[in-house]
């Protein structure tokens, strides 16, 4: 509290307002007494106007005198003694000590008649009483009809009126400076508090807190800087944000950068993997052929035939591995378009009727109408066929398989169906990873290389749908999810 501007504001301004009363008693002090004393002549001279006019009617009796002469304007109780030189005295005291003093200051212009100044009927002094230890004020002179008139003014009264105008003057300062306190510290707050609502606002958003806004009521400095903060609150927060989703971008471009990293160092894993064996078989070969092994032409042309089988396998996978990483890298866009799933799934069967034959299963598709959807033709074609060649080489011998179509909302569930032996809940969701097979033996010996569901997965996630695998009673089904409706 005292150190904030308010208290600040309060205190320096008390002070300053009190120096100025300080000062301003100080020059009231002094100078009442001189303006006492001058209204003290004024009264004097005013009285020897009224003596002296009342004297002035000769006409009048000495009764009618001493009435009009105890009526005097006499607001100080100036003591006034008049007197014709020799038996009349007129007073207007009892006090023998003022008569005799008084009596005496005339006996002084008997005798001394230049007593008085040139052209003046008075004179005006100052005496001092030492037995009274006290002052007076005396106006000695002549009237306009030969009198003679001392008036006597306590210098006491003088000092006692000064004395309480003094104390009027610092009650009434004292009250004006309290006064001008609370004024000034309900200005000073009035003042202070919206710098003070910036401040809170200002620590506020150093904590990073932007929705704190200064209230802006004035049109003056304080709001302008109060309307500036707001400003400044705003742009922080938009370029806070900015960063955020800059730091955000490029924390996914590291992650993608490991991941591509990770994938890099698994796919050149897996495919040294892969491409060992049939190196190897078809270097094997070839170094028979030409150390001529087997010299009857039915060994070579084996011998060539296997050369030319793990060719066709190392090609096949090559391309495979090509349309995954276009997939898995967004290189291959996404071409959406109507066609008719019915007619894809009857076109991809008649290409495998050889594969068909040679497994002796018999496929079974449930489907008559055209069932139309919206898709990338090309990529669900390679679902469609990587699932059915799945289902070729595992199904179980004299076997089914199944491809039916199961309407949803706004969708269509394409299911592929082969029995075989259930494949194990743990192993599942690894069907997806590349190059991960469940039966390896039985993989090789047709071929396969696990990139065909990797493929699949690919192709599903580019478009945004649904697919996945599942034990069933006697089987196992593969199934995706295509849009039947965009509206």
């Amino acid at each position: 509290m005292k150190h904030s501007i308010q208290f600040k504001l309060t205190i320096v301004s008390i002070f300053f307002i009190s120096v100025i009363i300080v000062v301003s008693w100080i020059f009231y002090h002094r100078s009442s007494f001189f303006w006492f004393e001058a209204r003290a002549e004024d009264n004097l001279k005013s009285l020897y106007q009224q003596v002296d006019e009342l004297f002035s009617n000769s006409s009048w009796s000495d009764e009618e005198l001493r009435i009009g002469f105890e009526g005097l304007n006499n607001p100080n109780n100036a003591i006034i003694v008049v007197s014709d030189g020799y038996n009349k005295i007129y007073t207007t005291t009892n006090e023998t000590g003022m008569m005799f003093d008084s009596l005496t200051s005339m006996t002084k212009l008997i005798r001394n008649p230049d007593y008085l100044e040139d052209g003046k009927p008075y004179m005006i002094e100052i005496h001092q009483d030492d037995r009274m230890n006290t002052g007076y004020y005396d106006l000695t002179g002549f009237l306009s009809n030969g009198y003679m008139i001392v008036i006597r003014t306590s210098m006491d009264a003088i000092n006692n009126s000064a004395k309480f105008t003094n104390r009027i003057f610092m009650y009434f300062s004292l009250s004006i400076l309290l006064l001008a306190a609370i004024v000034i510290s309900c200005i000073s707050r009035y003042f202070s508090r919206p710098i003070h609502d910036m401040a809170v606002v200002a620590k506020r958003m150093s904590n990073l807190d932007f929705d704190a806004r200064i209230q802006v009521k004035t049109k003056d400095e304080v709001g302008e800087l109060g309307d500036s903060m707001n400003r400044l609150s705003d742009k922080l927060q938009t370029t806070i944000s900015e960063l955020k989703t800059a730091n955000t971008e490029l924390h996914h471009d590291i992650e993608h950068k490991i991941q591509i990293d990770e994938m890099r160092k698994e796919f050149l894993s897996h495919v040294s993997h892969e491409l060992k064996t049939p190196i190897a078989l078809i270097q094997g070969y070839a170094e028979g052929l030409k150390e001529s092994v087997n010299e009857d032409a039915e060994s070579r042309d084996f011998y060539c035939d296997v050369i030319m089988d793990e060719a066709n396998k190392m090609n096949d996978m090559v391309k495979k591995l090509l349309s995954l990483n276009e997939l898995e890298f967004g290189q291959s866009q996404v071409q959406v378009t109507r066609f008719d799933i019915v007619e894809l799934i009857r076109n991809v069967c008649q290409a495998s009727d050889i594969l068909l034959e040679d497994c002796h299963a018999q496929l079974n598709l449930q489907m008559e109408q055209p069932v139309y959807v919206w898709a990338d033709e090309f990529l669900i074609e390679e679902v469609v066929t990587n699932y059915l060649t799945n289902a070729i080489h595992y199904v179980s011998d004299e076997g089914k398989i199944i491809i039916r179509l199961v309407p949803l909302e706004k969708e269509v569930q394409v299911i592929v169906f082969n029995t075989e032996d259930p494949i194990p809940e743990e192993e599942l969701d690894k069907l997806w990873i590349k190059f991960y097979k469940v039966d390896k033996a039985r993989t090789r010996e047709y071929g396969g290389s696990g990139i065909g569901l990797s493929i699949v997965a690919a192709a599903m996630d580019a478009h945004g749908k649904e697919y996945g695998v599942r034990n069933v009673s006697d089987g196992v089904e593969f199934y995706f999810n295509l849009d039947t409706d965009i509206s």
